[in-house]
């Protein structure tokens, strides 16, 4: 193997989405919703009046997820908060089950030797 495809130890290959575009189910189990549900349902907004309600349905598949990542040799893997998930009004009470959503991400991505890394803002806030 040449010098240039070597990668020092320790080197992290990964992957990254953000919640918005990933998750799908954006209004479900009491979140709130986010500046990007409110715009993409504005008429002449987003092409065809697409929206990120499905998207890759990460939300209800977030375990088979992390088993692909795993079988493709993932090291680390990037994600965004939707805070409107935690947040579902912007201040105030949590929602615990947004914040179990996250913690069973987390806990399967570490179980499976995968660092996990979280983006505190992707354009995702409530609205």
């Amino acid at each position: 193997m040449s010098d240039l495809a070597r990668f020092p130890d320790g080197f992290l290959w990964g992957a990254a989405t953000s919640a918005y575009q990933i998750e799908g189910s954006p209004l479900a189990d009491g979140a709130g919703p986010n500046i990007w549900h409110r715009f993409s349902r504005r008429k002449g907004a987003i092409d065809h009046g697409d929206t990120g309600d499905a998207a890759c349905d990460h939300y209800r598949r977030w375990a088979e997820d992390v088993r692909w990542m795993r079988e493709l040799g993932l090291s680390a893997y990037r994600f965004s908060i939707a805070w409107a998930r935690v947040f579902p009004e912007g201040r105030g009470a949590l929602n615990w089950k947004g914040v179990d959503f996250y913690a069973r991400l987390v806990d399967r991505l570490l179980e499976s030797g995968i660092t996990p890394a979280a983006t505190l803002y992707h354009w995702d806030l409530p609205a």
